[in-house]
């Protein structure tokens, strides 16, 4: 069993946390209508797969939130900790707007897989369909010895950097 924290603290750069601090938080979604709205406001456009991409946490009271693809996750959650975070990729199928495709990428705050959950209460929550987990989860360690963050690859937990053991459990307190 992997110890995950409850909210998970922002590890990213302090750089990139300054730099983003004045943007936007991202938009609390507490329907289908206001994804919606939140699409057409802000003229997301599909990619070439005819998804539309968005950047995602889920905030402290379990509500998504959601913001440009290409914003950073910190801006999304207004500065503050969160439950989960990641990429989510929207389509409108035959019952109208729903999930294809949720990650739990996120440098800025590294979250475990076990962070769908959250994810997961957020979206019935407000009703919109979505597969049952994510549809590619992450592994984040950072490394005692060079501090590198590192993205666990086929389960080998070993920093890409300098070649030192990764611990198995997350440990980015």
């Amino acid at each position: 069993m992997v110890d995950i924290p409850s909210l998970y603290k922002y590890v990213g750069s302090e750089e990139v946390q300054l730099a983003v601090a004045s943007f936007a938080i991202g938009k609390k979604i507490q329907s289908v209508s206001d994804l919606e709205k939140w699409i057409y406001e802000t003229k997301q456009q599909t990619n070439p797969w005819g998804l539309i991409p968005a950047t995602f946490v889920v905030d402290s009271e379990g509500y998504l939130r959601v913001s440009d693809r290409h914003s950073e996750h910190i801006a999304c959650a207004g500065g503050e900790s969160v439950l989960s975070a990641g990429e989510i990729f929207f389509r409108y199928g035959d019952e109208g707007l729903e999930v294809a495709e949720v990650t739990n990428q996120s440098t800025g705050f590294c979250p475990e897989p076990e962070s769908w959950k959250y994810l997961d209460n957020a979206l019935k929550l407000i009703l919109l369909p979505h597969p049952p987990g994510f549809t590619i989860e992450f592994i984040f360690r950072r490394c005692c010895a060079c501090n590198q963050v590192n993205l666990v690859k086929e389960n080998v937990f070993i920093c890409a950097v300098c070649g030192e053991k990764l611990p198995n459990i997350w440990n980015f307190e």
